[in-house]
């Protein structure tokens, strides 16, 4: 069972890395067109800005659950590195819950959002509900929380080759 659940959730951070750089690599098209289009072509899109605004918001929480994952967050450890071990381990799993109870708040708030502005368009794009826009939040709430959970029940996770590629995993050296 554990195996299969590592197993889904390296697929999520694989899904999680190639969606943040799917946004990244569109970021990174859409923008030198639209200054080509302003400048060269003299007739402004309006699409370029908030499409790339929009891509930065995929990529944000599409990113921040993977980089969770591999442990590449923002952490600061100097009080906790002072305490004793079993002071430190407590406060490694209040950090997790506390972790779960903001994943649950980004999950049920931005849901809600998503909903309340569902019947509005963005100006630029009409085409384009401003409810969908929101979308990132809950589901890299829900993502980030899975893989809290997973820190939490199963252990730090950053040691996997599919999140660190220059290490090889246990299983892998055996054979």
């Amino acid at each position: 069972m554990k195996n299969t659940i590592l197993r889904f959730n390296d697929a999520l951070y694989r899904l999680c890395i190639g969606i943040a750089g799917l946004s990244m690599l569109t970021m990174a098209l859409i923008i030198p067109w639209g200054i080509f289009a302003r400048y060269v072509l003299g007739t402004g899109s309006s699409w370029p800005e908030p499409t790339a605004i929009l891509l930065m918001v995929v990529f944000t929480f599409f990113g921040a659950a993977a980089s969770y994952r591999a442990g590449a967050h923002m952490a600061v450890n100097m009080a906790t590195d002072r305490l004793p071990e079993a002071a430190r381990n407590a406060a490694a799993v209040l950090v997790q819950l506390l972790m779960a109870v903001v994943c649950v708040f980004m999950a049920v708030k931005g849901m809600k959002l998503c909903l309340n502005t569902w019947n509005q368009f963005l100006g630029e794009m009409p085409a384009l509900r401003v409810g969908i826009s929101y979308l990132p939040i809950p589901i890299g709430g829900v993502l980030t929380l899975i893989f809290v959970l997973e820190k939490l029940f199963l252990g730090d996770q950053r040691h996997r080759r599919v999140v660190s590629y220059d290490v090889v995993e246990s299983s892998e050296e055996a054979a």
